[in-house]
């Protein structure tokens, strides 16, 4: 029965999902034409993600390890273990942003007009395809607008999640922009919805998210990419294993 309950509320979720996104897709359409008037888009999506989860009694909290000064760019890289995560990263960042995630989100029902617009979509089986999403990652980051990518590539199979490898991507992008790199440690969510929600079900609750103290790269070289790799997969590891 509990198990009934969970997925029904997934349901129920994903419903939500898409009621607001078609009430809002005519503003997204219209200011979609034109990279001018993305940053609206990124206003609407916070938007959607908020009413989206409220209505399911999902709400987040955000935790901070020092100041987050939102009026800078960023790298911001989460661990990845939920679709909740998505709407997470939109309201932690204020400023113009845009997720790079897989090509196949082009083609996705909810994800193929922010992929084909404001987000920045990328084939990592194509050396071509990722060095185009790097040059439109540099520019973006040179205009101000901070990237969201999750270093994992994907959620993986493994319940309960654990932390897989991360790409070099992310980091290598942050030192040759010499933008700092913000780990973020999604807590819980997973325990609210794992991945979509369709095995096991959803739950109301708060998404805990921690958010760690930058890390400078204006220092770094593109030989230091491993090892800044290395250190933001030990501080999101360390921060999830604690309270897992």
């Amino acid at each position: 029965m509990k198990l009934i309950l969970k997925r029904a509320h997934a349901y129920l979720y994903m419903a939500s999902v898409a009621f607001f996104y078609f009430l809002l897709y005519p503003l997204l359409w219209y200011f979609s034409r034109k990279p001018s008037t993305y940053k609206h888009m990124n206003k609407l999506r916070r938007l959607w993600g908020f009413l989206s989860s409220a209505c399911a009694g999902i709400f987040y909290r955000f935790t901070y390890e020092v100041p987050f000064d939102r009026t800078k760019p960023y790298i911001i890289c989460p661990n990845h273990t939920s679709n909740l995560d998505i709407s997470a990263m939109s309201l932690l960042v204020k400023n113009d942003c845009c997720f790079m995630g897989k090509e196949e989100l082009t083609e996705g029902l909810v994800t193929s007009l922010f992929f084909r617009t404001v987000d920045i979509p990328v084939n990592r089986e194509s050396k071509m395809s990722s060095f185009r999403a790097f040059k439109k990652a540099m520019e973006r980051l040179h205009n101000n607008v901070t990237m969201i990518v999750f270093p994992e590539g994907k959620i993986a199979d493994d319940y309960p999640p654990r932390l897989h490898a991360f790409k070099n991507g992310p980091f290598r992008l942050a030192i040759e922009a010499g933008i700092p790199i913000v780990p973020v440690t999604s807590l819980n969510t997973w325990k609210l919805l794992w991945d979509t929600g369709t095995k096991y079900g959803s739950k109301p609750g708060i998404c805990k998210v921690y958010v760690h103290k930058a890390i400078e790269t204006g220092h770094l070289t593109v030989d230091d990419a491993d090892g800044l790799r290395d250190e933001v997969f030990r501080i999101i590891k360390e921060k999830f294993d604690s309270v897992n």
